[in-house]
């Protein structure tokens, strides 16, 4: 692993592990959940490296090393919160200019807030193809998903996981799935137990396989 700092177009500075593969099949952009910080995708970034994908784990504005940091996101307004979307173009920006990335190969896997965030890139830009998001919500800090499915394009797929001891999550995730626009990869794994977000990886060890099959 490589820590590395971007800048985004609002010139934060955002702090970064890169999991580098030599040739890789595709690469990932991790956005954590909150309070979590980068590290909280560590142990799938390294498994993602042994399946060929080189991957990034941001820290959002206001958390762990970037600017703001820590905990500098107990003061964010909604809408600072919302401008951490240029948080995630920032990764994208560097996979593309530095390691050779093509925007079709970036898949995005987000937990919570990070999963909005996740769905709202791919939505905007329907040029990247993939979002696997951990227990996203109708609506993170004005973040809102149900809009944002509706912009989803053919040929874009994406997967919901959620657990059912999440209180209402597991049903707003089904609500996002039913959602889904005709035509668009879908899928849906709802556990019995979890918990939130990168939790889930943790608490349900096959998910992994579940994640690495679906970015096939």
């Amino acid at each position: 692993m490589e820590k590395i700092f971007l800048t985004t177009d609002d010139s934060i500075k955002i702090a970064a592990d890169l999991y580098p593969v030599e040739k890789p099949i595709g690469w990932l952009i991790l956005t954590h959940m909150m309070p979590a910080t980068k590290e909280s995708f560590n142990d799938f970034a390294m498994e993602a490296q042994k399946n060929g994908y080189e991957s990034v784990a941001i820290d959002l504005r206001g958390h762990g090393e970037s600017n703001s940091g820590p905990e500098g996101f107990f003061k964010f307004s909604n809408e600072e919160h919302q401008k951490s979307i240029l948080d995630l173009k920032a990764a994208v920006d560097y996979l593309i200019k530095e390691r050779n990335a093509t925007p079709d190969k970036i898949s995005f896997i987000g937990a919570s807030i990070g999963a909005n965030l996740s769905l709202q890139h791919i939505a905007e830009n329907p040029e990247y193809k993939t979002a696997i998001l951990l227990s996203p919500g109708l609506n993170y800090r004005g973040l809102k998903t149900e809009p944002l499915i509706k912009k989803l394009q053919p040929k874009q797929k994406i997967l919901f996981v959620s657990a059912e001891d999440d209180g209402p999550n597991a049903e707003e995730n089904r609500l996002l799935f039913e959602a889904v626009p005709d035509k668009i990869n879908k899928q849906i794994k709802i556990y019995e137990t979890g918990g939130h977000g990168t939790d889930i990886l943790k608490n349900q060890p096959e998910l992994k396989n579940l994640i690495f099959e679906f970015l096939k």
